[in-house]
């Protein structure tokens, strides 16, 4: 992500219940995502926890995108 961008998740999160989940929920992903990675081995239903955290991450990542695109519309950027 982009450093205006975190400055606007910083400055709109305080008022903005869906973009403060959305955020909240990528980090979440991130950890989750994380601990599988340091793994040498993962089991196939690890694999598949895997994959179905990598689309709830990319889902979640195109809606917080989308709730930015709005600020950065507002903002005139």
């Amino acid at each position: 992500m982009e450093q205006y961008e975190l400055d606007l998740l910083a400055k709109y999160c305080k008022d903005d219940e869906e973009l403060k989940t959305l955020w909240d929920a990528h980090i979440m992903f991130g950890k989750q995502l994380e601990r599988y990675e340091n793994k040498h081995y993962l089991t196939p239903s690890e694999e598949l926890e895997v994959k179905d955290l990598k689309k709830r991450t990319l889902a979640n990542k195109t809606r917080m995108h989308a709730v930015l695109d709005t600020y950065k519309a507002k903002e005139g950027k």
